[in-house]
């Protein structure tokens, strides 16, 4: 049994029966099915469907809002975005995916070859609680696009968001099965993997989780996608718009309640514009309002799981007996919920606990740096690689630092973001494979060969 909990008040949201081996076998038979005919389909005709699914996305924003909000905390009005941001991208691929699927011509004297791009079949997607309808939609308004099935493992604490997903598709005229959940433990996930009609996983999660999946997958040599964990860098660097660099900082990593793997998590400031820094960042921090989700007003909700704001409550109390300083937050709210203050903690060390370990949830560290050079080189001393950003007066030389910095994204004055135009993944511990962007939606294709030799 499922049991799912609203976080802004820690008590129980309703009761879901886990599928049966008997359901899991149906589910996985009907999307085999379903994809055997769709992927014949022309491009021309599967992102029709993708336009039905901004439609719906759209029509029903308010409802599946809420149930984001309810199951895992999300501000409302971010919850909004979520979903909007979900229809923007299917009507990015609805337009876009013909180009990208198109026969590749590679001619010589003696030939007129060609790449083409054929759908791997069923992708069992394994998915996370933070953006719940994100995370799915992002994966699958590609990998539909390309020809392929998808199967749903989602986090059991969004369970209505996964129905909710199922029934979107169903509304917007997929065929019956080609997109299906299963409610699922994590223990049952190797089997549903070992299915032969399975031929490819995706998975966004932590970096312990990815590389058991990875593992297991590696053993059915089925190609992955993995996203997994992160510990961003945002560098200041001596000649930055402070100002802008101290509000954008803010919205970086404290959206979502910080519960992002691409949330800026080490603040790396030069030294000579660090107290500017931390006394505009800390100014903005502090009018943050924490609060039940469901109030407009309010811009920090609940932590998603109690365990998870205890572990970071932990990380914080780890950096300070460190040598960390604790400049504002630092404890849990004395309420109903899964609520954490918004901390901030200056003075941190790349050896400290809040620089070494990813912080999901709503934690700054601040580390002072002498150099740009000294910036880089922290920055980079870190086994995850997802995203960073980086904040100075000169653009060439901003470009010049991102090609240092081992990430799969680095913005430039900018906030770290998906966005569907562009590939987004990780290196190092934080994954590999892409998504988004024409790169993704390869992703879960097979890359032909058509060698056509002259006629005789």
């Amino acid at each position: 049994m499922i049991v799912t909990v609203n976080p802004a008040t820690g008590r129980p949201i309703a009761e879901y029966p886990l599928h049966s081996s008997a359901d899991v076998e149906k589910r996985i038979a009907g999307a085999y099915d379903a994809q055997k005919s769709w992927g014949k389909k022309p491009v021309s005709e599967r992102v029709t469907l993708l336009n039905n699914v901004a439609e719906v996305l759209r029509r029903h924003k308010a409802r599946y809002a809420a149930t984001i909000t309810e199951e895992m905390g999300k501000p409302i009005a971010e919850a909004e975005a979520e979903v909007e941001k979900c229809a923007v991208t299917c009507e990015f691929y609805a337009e876009s995916a013909g180009k990208f699927l198109g026969d590749t011509q590679v001619s010589s004297n003696a030939t007129d070859s060609r790449i083409v791009y054929d759908p791997l079949g069923v992708v069992l997607a394994i998915m996370p609680w933070n953006y719940p309808f994100w995370q799915f939609i992002r994966f699958a308004a590609p990998a539909l696009a390309a020809g392929n099935g998808a199967l749903l493992k989602h986090a059991n604490n969004v369970a209505a968001c996964a129905i909710q997903l199922e029934e979107l598709f169903r509304e917007a005229g997929t065929p019956e099965g080609l997109v299906s959940t299963l409610l699922i433990n994590a223990s049952d996930v190797a089997g549903v993997l070992a299915d032969k009609r399975v031929a490819a996983v995706t998975l966004t999660g932590s970096t312990e989780v990815g590389k058991i999946v990875a593992s297991q997958a590696a053993s059915l040599m089925k190609k992955q996608v993995l996203e997994l964990g992160g510990s961003d860098p945002f560098l200041v660097l001596a000649d930055a718009d402070v100002e802008l660099a101290a509000k954008m900082a803010v919205k970086a990593r404290f959206s979502n309640t910080g519960q992002s793997c691409i949330s800026s998590k080490r603040f790396i400031v030069d030294a000579t514009v660090a107290d500017k820094f931390v006394g505009l960042f800390v100014e903005g921090v502090n009018q943050l309002k924490t609060g039940s989700p469901t109030d407009r007003n309010n811009t920090i909700g609940p932590m998603a799981r109690e365990n998870l704001r205890d572990a970071l409550h932990a990380q914080v109390e780890r950096s300070v007996q460190e040598g960390a300083t604790l400049v504002t937050g630092g404890r849990a709210v004395d309420s109903e919920g899964y609520y954490y203050l918004p901390t901030v903690l200056d003075n941190v060390t790349p050896q400290m606990t809040a620089a070494i370990e990813e912080t999901f949830g709503p934690v700054a560290a601040i580390i002072r740096v002498q150099s740009e050079e000294e910036a880089i080189a922290v920055a980079n001393n870190t086994e995850f690689g997802l995203g960073a950003a980086v904040w100075t007066g000169d653009v060439e030389n901003g470009y010049r630092v991102a090609r240092r910095i081992e990430a799969g994204a680095v913005f430039v004055n900018g906030l770290v973001a998906s966005d569907p135009r562009l590939p987004f993944g990780g290196i190092k511990q934080s994954g590999y494979g892409r998504e988004l962007g024409e790169l993704g939606i390869r992703e879960f294709t097979n890359v032909k060969t058509v060698w056509i030799g002259p006629a005789k």
